[in-house]
């Protein structure tokens, strides 16, 4: 298994790849005809979790240091992308639970605790993330699962739900109060080795059904005075919210990264739907409004990867602004899929709600991407998360001139050093080295058939300057969970500016001759993240031409739509 440390996508993505198969091949035991049925069944697909376990996917979950593939987030999020374009089901219900549990253990176990479950995984066994109480959504600091001190360690009691793989997984991090009384300190994360573990202590709960990921196997856990020993604990006694709310920013950023792939295959099923049909006299993909919504969609897709790409780099080289790009990345790019595979399905009409026939995966994308907007972390909550933030940011970064980000920030395909666990912050402390960026960007030398782009950063440079000024004003009070909705709203714009900004990064430090340096695409990401009415309209006509043009030449060679351009095996 090749394990590359630069270029725009891992080898061994291309690889996986091949080893899953044509999609569209109906004979393909990890085709659609197969991952329907399994959806249809409520079952996992399970010619694709053999494939997975002798491709060790779970490989790509550890750090090299511990014999893993995990050196870079962005490639990570590549290699997932692969399962989300054909199954997001197994996308999440094989690994990404795993994933998330590693990288709380990756960021504060010790050595033994790191060992055992890197051993766990590269073994192919699962790992079982046990935060969720139904009770308390994803207000961490109010669960009320208890870890008691005991003369021979600790007793857990209470329950958790709705927890991918918790049934048949071979151990589980888990967050515990340790502390009755309220406050930062209150909880702690533990390592619980189920097969070790008194089963007259723990019972299983009914597997919960859901809407969408219908294999994806949710469960729950009783716990009954289960005893632990005291070196289960991650890290010091009441540090778990601390490292919970760190180490999930790798994955707030890179889930919903990987699952650009579901719109990824949207797109290509609404194409070929398109394509065949005739409307009116004449192919349906003639029609103004649908070569409209197909440009529109694609832009859309393009900019999700391109903010996704520069979070997952800013993991490794500004690890301390983190809290702020994590956060960023999840309200965004989930706001993104959400719309435009909305979007598609009304061009699709009738045909977007067929379980049979050629376009019957839409449907089950369509339900399998919900969870982009509330899993892990919701939108809402992720909005939460940076309003507090908004007045540091606005005092120490917006309104300064000369905060740069390293170039290599924004150059996709250049190499990352390791994932820095023990340099995420739980604040920014003031640092946004994107947005701050904006200062330079419109001086900076630009070409006179790029006056619009820069003209447009100008423009932004003043919104930002604007909405520092505002952001700088607002007390502490105006920065809970109970903030007026027109605070809220500044998140959205910063978010939108930051979004921008990333884009115009990625292209001006795009190889030459690489489509990523076309300014057809970064013209319309502005285009569709313009301020004003919720939709923007057409693209230019240009614009739109030349992205119809890249979207069917990649229809037809069979790569896909993301900033990749991969092969794939359609």
């Amino acid at each position: 298994m090749t394990t590359d440390t630069t270029g725009l996508a891992p080898q061994r993505a291309d690889e996986l790849e091949h080893l899953l198969g044509s999609l569209f091949d109906p004979a393909n035991p990890t085709g659609a005809t197969a991952v329907l049925a399994a959806d249809e069944r409520a079952e996992m697909l399970a010619a694709g979790e053999q494939l997975l376990h002798s491709y060790g996917m779970n490989a790509e979950f550890v750090p090299p240091r511990l014999g893993g593939r995990l050196e870079r987030a962005d490639h990570l999020a590549e290699v997932g992308r692969t399962l989300y374009r054909r199954d997001p089901a197994l996308g999440l219900g094989y690994g990404a639970s795993s994933l998330i549990a590693g990288v709380t253990l990756w960021t504060a176990g010790d050595e033994r605790q790191t060992e055992h479950a890197a051993r766990l995984l590269l073994d192919g066994r699962r790992i079982a993330i046990a935060f969720h109480e139904l009770a308390h959504g994803n207000d961490m600091a109010g669960m009320e699962f208890a870890a008691t001190t005991a003369p021979d360690g600790l007793r857990l009691s209470g329950r958790k739900e709705v927890v991918t793989n918790i049934a048949r997984a071979d151990a589980m991090v888990v967050l515990a109060r340790t502390d009755p009384r309220p406050g930062p300190r209150s909880h702690s994360l533990l390592l619980v080795d189920r097969a070790s573990a008194d089963p007259a202590h723990l019972t299983d709960l009914p597997r919960f059904g859901t809407v969408g990921m219908r294999g994806v196997q949710l469960g729950g856990l009783r716990f009954d005075d289960l005893p632990v020993p005291g070196s289960a604990v991650l890290g010091p006694v009441g540090s778990g919210l601390e490292t919970a709310l760190k180490a999930l920013q790798i994955t707030r950023t890179v889930l919903p990264a990987m699952a650009t792939g579901i719109l990824d295959t949207g797109l290509r099923i609404t194409v070929d739907h398109l394509t065949r049909r005739r409307l009116y006299g004449g192919p349906a993909l003639a029609l103004p409004h649908v070569r409209s919504v197909l440009a529109g969609v694609f832009a859309d897709l393009l900019r999700a990867e391109a903010l996704g790409a520069v979070g997952a780099r800013a993991l490794h080289l500004v690890p301390g602004a983190a809290s702020v790009y994590a956060s960023a990345v999840k309200f965004e790019v989930s706001r993104l899929l959400l719309e435009a595979m909305d979007r598609l399905a009304e061009l699709l009409g009738a045909h977007f709600y067929l379980r049979e026939g050629p376009t019957a995966l839409f449907q089950k994308l369509l339900r399998d991407l919900a969870p982009v907007g509330f899993g892990h972390i919701a939108r809402a909550a992720c909005q939460m998360s940076l309003l507090p933030q908004l007045p540091l940011l606005a005092r120490r970064t917006w309104d300064r001139p000369g905060t740069e980000a390293p170039a290599g920030l924004y150059a996709l395909a250049e190499a990352l050093p390791p994932l820095p666990y023990d340099r995420l912050a739980l604040h920014a402390a003031g640092r946004d080295p994107i947005a701050g960026s904006l200062h330079a960007l419109p001086d900076a030398p630009w070409g006179p058939e790029h006056a619009d782009l820069r003209a447009a950063l100008a423009a932004d440079r003043a919104e930002l300057a604007e909405l520092a000024a505002v952001c700088a004003q607002l007390s502490p009070v105006e920065l809970g969970v109970d903030a007026r909705p027109e605070h809220y709203d500044l998140v959205t714009r910063y978010v939108r500016l930051l979004s921008r900004t990333a884009c115009v990064q990625v292209w001006r430090h795009a190889r030459p001759g690489s489509f990523q340096a076309d300014p057809a695409w970064l013209r319309a990401a502005l285009h569709r993240s313009a301020p004003g009415p919720h939709d923007p309209g057409p693209l230019p006509a240009q614009v739109e031409d030349a992205l119809l043009t890249e979207l069917l030449d990649r229809r037809d060679t069979g790569r896909s739509f993301g900033l990749t351009a991969r092969p794939l095996a359609v």
